[in-house]
C-alpha cells in the first residue's frame, strides 16, 4: 500500500510539474498564451467529463445489477429510493475519486500560475461537485435504459467492446492528423489558421463549456465574464439529471434488475474457431491438441483477449502509415544508404513490438492456467510436452504479424532485394527466440494465483523478460551490423568482399544463430526445471 500511495503521488506531482511548466509557456506568450490556456482548460474539462462518464457506466452497472449483496439488499425492508441513493452515492465516490485526485494538480498548477486568489478555490470546489454529479446522472440513466435492452453482462460486454474500439479511433485519428507537420516550416500558414481557429468560442451546451466559464474568471478577472450564471446553469442541470435518474430508476430498476438474473446469451457464432480447433486437435498429439483446443476456446471467450486484436490491427496500420509518410526527400544523406539502414533499424523496431505482444500474451500463458496447472499435470501431458505446445500454439501468430510488419514496412522503403532477404529472416528467428523467453520465463516466475494476467505481465518476471528481450534483439542488431554494411557497400559501390571480410560475416551470422537457438531452447529448459523444482516443493 505505501508502494502504491508514493507511486501515486510521484505520478501526482508528475501532472502537475508538466501542467505547471506549459502554463507557464503559454503564460509567457503574448497575444494568444491565455486563448491557449483557456481552451486547454476547455479540453481538460471535456476530458474529464467523458472519463467520468465511461467509469460512472461501468461503475454503475455493477453497483445497481451486478454486486453479489443485491440480492440480501432487495429481500431486506429496504426502501427502492434509499436503496437507489446509496447506491447512486457509491457509484459516484468510486468513479469520481481517481479523476478527480489526478485532475486537481492540473487546476492547482492554473492557480499557482496566474496566481489566482481564494476566490478560484472556492470556484473550483463549486464546480466540481455539481459536475461529478451530473456525470454520474447520467451514466446511470443510460445503464437504466442499456440494461433493459439488453443482459447485464452482456451489456459490460458490449460496454468493453465500445472502449476498445473508442481508444483505437482516438488513436488513428490522432496519427492520422501527422502531428509533426507543425515543426514543419512548410506547415507555418496552416499553423497560424489554427491559431486564429482557437478564438471560436466551444459548443454552450457543453458541461464542460459551463465548467471552464464558471472557473476561468478566477484566473482572468473579467468584468463581463458571466461566472454565476454558467455555475447557476451547472448546479441546476446536476440537480434535474439526479432527480430524473430517481424517477427513471423507479420505472426501470425493477425490470431492469429482472433481466440481469437472466445469462449472457451466445448472439455470436464462432463457427470458424470451432472448424480451426477441430482440425488442429486432429492433427497434433492427442494430450497437446487438448490443451490447444483449451487455449484457443478460452481466448475467444473471453472478450478482454481477443478484443485486443483489434488494438493490434491498429498498431499495425498506424506502424505502416509512418513509413508510408517517411519524407526521405528532406535528408542529405543519400536515398539507398538512408532507405536500407531505416530498414535494418527497423528490425528491432519490429521485435520490439512483437515482445511488447509476447509480455502480454505468452509470458503469461504459464501463469494463465491458474490453479488447473495441476490438473493438468495429473493428465498424461508430460511437461516438457506443455511448455512446448505453448510455444508452438504462439509461434506462427507472432510470426505472422511480424513479417507483415516487415515486408510491407521494406516495401514502402523500397529497399534492395539482400537486405529484404536478411530483415524477413533476421525477424523470422528473433520471434522464434523471443516466444522461447517468453514461454520458458513465464515458467521461471510463475504466478498460478494471479486472477487479472496484466498484473503477472507487469510483475517482476514481466520486466525480467522484457530487459532480456531487449539485450537479445540488441545482440542481434549489433551483430549483424557488420555484415549488413559490407553488403551494402558491395551493392552501392562495388566494394570487394575479401576472404577476411566474408569469414568474418560468417562467423557474425554463425553468432547470431547461436544466439536464436540459445534464446530458444535455454529458457524453455530453465522453465521446465524450475516448474518440476516447484512441484517437488508442493
Amino acid at each position: 500500500l505505501g508502494a502504491m500511495a508514493l507511486v501515486a503521488l510521484i505520478f501526482w506531482i508528475g501532472i502537475f510539474y508538466g501542467f505547471f511548466r506549459v502554463l507557464g509557456y503559454f503564460q509567457a506568450a503574448e497575444g494568444f498564451g491565455h486563448i491557449l490556456a483557456h481552451k486547454l482548460m476547455g479540453m481538460l474539462w471535456l476530458t474529464l467529463f467523458s472519463v467520468l462518464l465511461f467509469s460512472n457506466v461501468v461503475t454503475a452497472l455493477s453497483a445497481f445489477f451486478l454486486s453479489k449483496d443485491l440480492e440480501t439488499l432487495h429481500a431486506a425492508p429496504v426502501a427502492g429510493e434509499s436503496l437507489f441513493w446509496s447506491r447512486f452515492t457509491m457509484t459516484l465516490a468510486d468513479s469520481s475519486w481517481m479523476v478527480f485526485f489526478f485532475g486537481l494538480p492540473v487546476f492547482l498548477a492554473y492557480g499557482l500560475v496566474y496566481r489566482a486568489g481564494l476566490l478560484y478555490y472556492l470556484k473550483l470546489a463549486a464546480v466540481s461537485a455539481p459536475f461529478l454529479v451530473l456525470a454520474t446522472s447520467l451514466a446511470v440513466m443510460f445503464v437504466m435504459l442499456l440494461v433493459n435492452v439488453f443482459p447485464a453482462r452482456r451489456t459490460k460486454d458490449i460496454l468493453f467492446l465500445l472502449a476498445v474500439a473508442l481508444v483505437i479511433l482516438l488513436y488513428l485519428t490522432f496519427r492520422f492528423i501527422r502531428p509533426e507537420r507543425l515543426v514543419n516550416p512548410n506547415e507555418f500558414a496552416n499553423v497560424a489558421g489554427y491559431l486564429a481557429s482557437l478564438r471560436t468560442p466551444g459548443s454552450p451546451f457543453l458541461p464542460s463549456h459551463w465548467a471552464t466559464e464558471a472557473l476561468w474568471p478566477g484566473l482572468i478577472p473579467d468584468a463581463f465574464a458571466e461566472s454565476g450564471f454558467y455555475l447557476a446553469i451547472l448546479a441546476s442541470t446536476a440537480a434535474a439529471a439526479a432527480v430524473m435518474a430517481s424517477f427513471l430508476a423507479a420505472w426501470l430498476y425493477p425490470s431492469g434488475f429482472s433481466k440481469s438474473q437472466e445469462g449472457a446469451r451466445r448472439f455470436i457464432t464462432r463457427h470458424p474457431v470451432d472448424a480451426l480447433v477441430h482440425f488442429l486437435g486432429k492433427r497434433l498429439h492427442p494430450a497437446s491438441g487438448a490443451l490447444v483446443t483449451k487455449e484457443i476456446k478460452t481466448f475467444f471467450r473471453d472478450n478482454t483477449q481477443w478484443s485486443q486484436l483489434l488494438l493490434l490491427v491498429a498498431l499495425i496500420v498506424i506502424y505502416l502509415y509512418n513509413f508510408s509518410v517517411l519524407d526521405l526527400g528532406r535528408y542529405p544523406l543519400r536515398i539507398f544508404w538512408l532507405q536500407n539502414v531505416i530498414a535494418f533499424l527497423n528490425i528491432g523496431l519490429a521485435a520490439f513490438v512483437v515482445a511488447s505482444l509476447a509480455v502480454r500474451f505468452v509470458f503469461p500463458a504459464v501463469s494463465q492456467e491458474g490453479f488447473s496447472y495441476w490438473i493438468i499435470r495429473s493428465s498424461p501431458l508430460s511437461l516438457k510436452r506443455f511448455l512446448w505446445t505453448k510455444y508452438l500454439l504462439f509461434a506462427p501468430p507472432l510470426v505472422v504479424v511480424a513479417e507483415v510488419l516487415i515486408v510491407l514496412s521494406n516495401q514502402l522503403l523500397n529497399v534492395t532485394p539482400s537486405m529484404m532477404a536478411v530483415s524477413t529472416i533476421t525477424v523470422f528467428f528473433l520471434v522464434l527466440g523471443l516466444v522461447g523467453l517468453g514461454v520458458g520465463l513465464g515458467g521461471v516466475y510463475p504466478r498460478f494465483e494471479a486472477e487479472n494476467m496484466t498484473a503477472v505481465a507487469t510483475g517482476f518476471g514481466g520486466l525480467v523478460f522484457m530487459v532480456l528481450s531487449a539485450l537479445y534483439v540488441a545482440l542481434v542488431i549489433v551483430l549483424e551490423a557488420y555484415p549488413v554494411i559490407t553488403l551494402l557497400r558491395f551493392e552501392a559501390q562495388g566494394a570487394a568482399v575479401t576472404p577476411a571480410k566474408a569469414v568474418l560475416m560468417a562467423v557474425c551470422f554463425l553468432a547470431v544463430m547461436g544466439l536464436n537457438l540459445a534464446a530458444v531452447f535455454l529458457p524453455m529448459r530453465l522453465g521446465r526445471l524450475r516448474l518440476k523444482a516447484r512441484e517437488a516443493e508442493e
